[in-house]
C-alpha cells in the first residue's frame, strides 16, 4: 500500500504538474491492455529487472513498445519518474522517443516508439538466429550513432544526462538499422557546474567503470568508458564476458589489449562481417574502445571527440592508450593493474565496502554533486 500511494502521489504530481513532461500522452491502463491483447506472451519482446516490454498496436494503428514496470518494487517507481523526466521532452535521431505513460493506480507503464530490430544484445550478439546482415557499413553506423546520441546527452542538452547503463540490450534498432539509446531508468542529471554525482553503484558488470564501481562517483567518463567496451562488441560480434571460453579470451577487453600489444588486433575482428570490411577502419575503432575504458578517467576522450575520432575528422593519439581498466571478477570486483607512469595516479587495486548494484532515488539529497575538476 506504501508503494502504491507513494507512487500514485510522485506519478500525478510527474505527469499532470511537471511542464517539462508536456510532450508526454498519458494513456489509460485499458488502451494499452487493448493494444498489447491483455500483455500476452505472445506480444513480449523484452524482460528486465524492472519489468516487461510488450508490442502494442494503438487504436490509430500506430506500432509502440510498451514497458510495464513491476508493481510491487520501489526502485520500478524510481526508475519510471526518473525516465520521465530524463527523456520526456528531448528528441534527437539517436535516442528512443517516449510517446506516452499510464500513471492509473499501481500501473506504471512507459509507451516508446517501435524499433523493428530489437536490441543489438539480440540480434548481432545474441545466440538466437538473427536475419539482419551486420556488415561494416552497418556497424560503423551503429556505432557512430550510438556516439552522437551519447554526445548529445553529454554536451548539448541542460542540464546534461548520464545514461549509466549503456550496454548492448539499450541499444535498439529501427528498421534501417539506426541506433537508438534506451533504458534511461537510472540516467543522473549532472548539475551545473559539477564532474560527478555520489550514488550507489548501478549498471551491469561488463560495462562498469571501475572507479564508478569503488567509489559509487559517476561522470560523464563512466558513460565513455560502457561505450568503449560496446565498441569492441560491435567490432568482434562477441559479448564482454564469455566464461565458456579459455581464460585468456573470456574478457573481451583483455583480449582486446593483448593483441593490441602484440600489433594484432584484426585477429579479433568479426568474421562474419563480410567483403566490405575496412580492417584499418577496424583497428581505429578498436584502438578508440581502448582509449575510452583507460584506467585514468583523464585519459578517455569526450563524446564528441570520440565522434570526430570515427569520423576520422580527429587523430588518435595512440601514446594515450596503456593498459585499461577491468573488472574481472564478479565476486570481488577486482581490479586489473597496469604499470603507473611517472607523474600518474591511479585508484588501487581493491575491493569496495558495498556490492550492492541497485539504484538509490533518483536526484535525492544523498546523491552529492561534486564541483572538483577533473
Amino acid at each position: 500500500m506504501g508503494c502504491c500511494f507513494m507512487f500514485g502521489k510522485k506519478a500525478k504530481q510527474a505527469v499532470e504538474g511537471d511542464e517539462d513532461l508536456h510532450s508526454v500522452k498519458v494513456f489509460s491502463y485499458n488502451d494499452l491492455r487493448k493494444a498489447t491483447q491483455d500483455f500476452s506472451d505472445a506480444n513480449k519482446i523484452g524482460e528486465g529487472g524492472f519489468g516487461s516490454v510488450f508490442r502494442g498496436v494503438l487504436k490509430d494503428g500506430t506500432l509502440v513498445a510498451v514497458k510495464v514496470l513491476s508493481a510491487t518494487s520501489r526502485q520500478g517507481v524510481r526508475e519510471f519518474l526518473t525516465e520521465l523526466t530524463a527523456i520526456s521532452d528531448i528528441k534527437h535521431a539517436n535516442l528512443v522517443t517516449l510517446i506516452g505513460c499510464c500513471a492509473e493506480g499501481s500501473h506504471r507503464i512507459l509507451v516508446y516508439n517501435y524499433l523493428e530490430n530489437n536490441s543489438l544484445a539480440q540480434t548481432l550478439l545474441g545466440s538466437r538466429y538473427s536475419n539482419i546482415r551486420f556488415n561494416w557499413r552497418a556497424r560503423v553506423k551503429i556505432a557512430v550513432g550510438i556516439a552522437c546520441g551519447l554526445a548529445f546527452l553529454h554536451e548539448e542538452i541542460r542540464p546534461h544526462i548520464i545514461h549509466r547503463d549503456i550496454k548492448a540490450s539499450n541499444i535498439l534498432l529501427d528498421k534501417d538499422l539506426t541506433p537508438k539509446i534506451s533504458d534511461f531508468g537510472l540516467a543522473r542529471l549532472l548539475p551545473p557546474n559539477a564532474t560527478h554525482v555520489s550514488t550507489r553503484v548501478a549498471g551491469t558488470l561488463g560495462y562498469l567503470a571501475p572507479e564508478y564501481a569503488i567509489r559509487g562517483q559517476v561522470t560523464k567518463k563512466s558513460d565513455i568508458y560502457s561505450y568503449g567496451v560496446l565498441l569492441l562488441e560491435i567490432v568482434s560480434g562477441r559479448c564482454n564476458t564469455n566464461t565458456r571460453l579459455p581464460s585468456e579470451d573470456q574478457f573481451l577487453l583483455e583480449r582486446t589489449w593483448a593483441l593490441y600489444e602484440e600489433g594484432r588486433l584484426e585477429d579479433i575482428i568479426d568474421i562474419d562481417i563480410g567483403d566490405d570490411l575496412d580492417v584499418d577502419e577496424a583497428c581505429r575503432f578498436m584502438k578508440i574502445g581502448l582509449l575510452c575504458t583507460q584506467d585514468a578517467m583523464a585519459r578517455r576522450p569526450s563524446m564528441t571527440n570520440v565522434v570526430r575520432m570515427l569520423s576520422g575528422e580527429k587523430r588518435i593519439n595512440v601514446d594515450q592508450i596503456t593498459r585499461p581498466a577491468m573488472i574481472t571478477d564478479f565476486a570481488d570486483l577486482k581490479i586489473s593493474n597496469k604499470e603507473q607512469r611517472p607523474g600518474e595516479t591511479r585508484s588501487p587495486t581493491t575491493t569496495p565496502t558495498t556490492k550492492s548494484f541497485t539504484t538509490t532515488e533518483p536526484f535525492s539529497s544523498s546523491e552529492t554533486p561534486t564541483q572538483s575538476s577533473m
